[in-house]
């Protein structure tokens, strides 16, 4: 409701398809005013000649613009003339008509100047409304071409890694090939996943939802598990959230590959504030770690990426021995960086 009368204001002054049609709609106002200050005389005490004519005027200039309210304020001052300032009947000029019509003159100018300018300045307005709109819309567009093609080439640099491998004998180099090609494809993923103009973030419980679901899904195995907790509502900010969605991958990642690499199991993901620190859990059921286990000694690349992105980010990555079985990858952040 508010939004249509603003573009009601907006496109004031009216354009009508004629203007005699606003000329004819300004002497209906006209002699509406005329009746009501007919009707209003024996309320009104000696005087008041211009009483009702006033808002005529302030509502055709407003409605129709500056020359339908001169041809207003010309017709009520007349009429108010003839019909209420005596003598009565006639067009009598003495001085005390002359100082009300000149008074009457006066109010009217103000009032037609002062809605001129409003409107003048609620057409710019409306212009720049307009600008900011379209400069809006470029934006966004420009936004998604440009994370469109960012993509794309993740994509296109992880097929040709895929296409390298064809031609290695060697099976470390090609498990290398293969890590980095599938990296370069989860960065891609997540690239167009987060598409943010605004960059306001997003639900990251429907994101992580989304991404582990992938990583396995991406994994082939049909009989993993898997749960995702993490506060409704809560966002992030973007730059935290690519880091924290590859770490969630590498972690997911690798309980499929080490942890139930033989066999079905189940994955919970939880992410929630303890204290001043976020913290992320991925946990798993499999064989394990020994309890002596650090990730800043280990050998897999996809740890050191864990280990890395938390360095980046303020915080710190481990990787633990479960309560029960299994192993339970934790990140801990700094919760005002976070947010």
């Amino acid at each position: 409701m508010q939004r249509s009368n603003e573009r009601f204001v907006e496109r004031l002054p009216l354009v009508l398809d004629r203007p005699i049609y606003a000329y004819g709609l300004t002497l209906i106002f006209c002699a509406a005013a005329l009746l009501l200050r007919w009707a209003a005389e024996p309320l009104l005490p000696v005087g008041y000649p211009f009483v009702t004519f006033f808002p005529a005027v302030i509502l055709t200039s407003f409605l129709f613009g500056v020359r339908p309210g001169i041809f207003a304020a010309i017709v009520c001052g007349f009429l108010s003339w003839y019909f209420f300032i005596p003598p009565y009947g006639g067009l009598t000029l003495n001085p005390a008509v002359a100082v009300a019509m000149l008074f009457y003159t006066g109010v009217v100018a103000v009032d037609i100047i002062l809605i001129r300018f409003m409107q003048r300045a609620n057409y710019n307005l409306a212009v720049e409304r307009e600008r900011s709109r379209l400069l809006a819309e470029n934006r966004e567009l420009l936004f998604r071409e440009l994370q469109h093609r960012v993509s794309n080439n993740l994509q296109v640099v992880a097929a040709l890694l895929a296409l390298q491998r064809r031609h290695i004998d060697h099976d470390v180099a090609r498990r290398a090939l293969d890590d980095a090609s599938e990296r370069l494809a989860l960065v891609g993923r997540i690239s167009r996943t987060l598409y943010d103009p605004e960059r306001t973030g997003q639900d990251m419980a429907t994101f992580l939802t989304a991404l582990t679901a992938d990583v396995v899904d991406a994994s082939g195995r049909a009989d993993i598990s898997l749960s995702v907790d993490a506060p409704g509502g809560l966002v992030l900010d973007p730059n935290v959230t690519v880091p924290l969605a590859l770490v969630v991958a590498e972690a997911v990642s690798n309980a499929i590959e080490h942890g139930l690499s033989d066999r079905a199991g189940r994955i919970d993901v939880t992410l929630g504030a303890e204290g001043d620190a976020l913290v992320l859990r991925v946990a798993d059921d499999g064989h394990g770690v020994a309890p002596d286990f650090a990730t800043t000694q280990a050998d897999s690349l996809g740890l050191r990426i864990a280990n890395a992105l938390a360095a980046q980010l303020g915080g710190r990555f481990t990787l633990s021995p479960g309560l029960v079985a299994g192993a339970v990858a934790r990140l801990d952040l700094p919760l005002a960086t976070a947010c």
